[in-house]
């Protein structure tokens, strides 16, 4: 009986290597830097509405002339809505898309799990808090720019850009750092 060998050249070519295969969901190479690209880009863009609607309502607060504070006030009709629902529409979306597509899941680990929840809560407040209200502020403005006397009470317009940057930074800085681990890990 003859036993046959493989010499060490033979048995690198004929056998290839064993790669591990990424499962069909996750994204890899181009896609999820696609998708990150678009993501940050979205959460820049919501950062700088933000700041817009900042820099109005303090425009509309510290000025003592009325066609400025109209105008500022008519500008906010234009900026806090839908503009700023778009932007946190496409981060939520590209925000899933990357936490399905990739290591982190969108349930797995608690960073992830907290600026989920953070950008729906964001997007609900846009539409459930702030849009209401937005049409008599508008039509203050329009009073204030054409010389006709108005007094609503504009003071609950610095609350959205407080709340909306501060969630939003800290949601970068959870991005960055990604404490606190995976969900359902016992402290040990």
């Amino acid at each position: 009986m003859q036993i046959k060998t493989l010499d060490a050249s033979a048995r690198s070519t004929s056998a290839a290597p064993l790669r591990r295969q990424r499962p069909p969901w996750r994204l890899g190479g181009r896609p999820r830097k696609t998708v990150l690209v678009l993501h940050i880009l979205s959460a820049g863009i919501w950062v700088g509405i933000d700041l817009v609607v900042g820099v109005l309502v303090l425009t509309g607060w510290l000025t003592d002339d009325d066609a400025v504070k109209g105008v500022a006030y008519q500008a906010l009709g234009m900026f806090a809505v839908w503009p700023m629902l778009v932007a946190g529409l496409v981060c939520l979306i590209s925000g899933v898309l990357l936490g399905v597509g990739s290591k982190y899941g969108l349930l797995r680990y608690w960073w992830v799990a907290v600026k989920l929840v953070t950008n729906v809560v964001l997007c609900l407040l846009v539409v459930i808090a702030l849009r209401p209200g937005l049409a008599d502020v508008v039509e203050h403005g329009r009073a204030l720019s054409s010389g006709r006397p108005s007094d609503l009470d504009v003071s609950f317009l610095f609350f959205p850009p407080a709340v909306s940057l501060t969630a939003l930074g800290f949601a970068t800085v959870l991005s960055v750092f990604k404490p606190w681990g995976r969900i359902g890990d016992r402290a040990r």
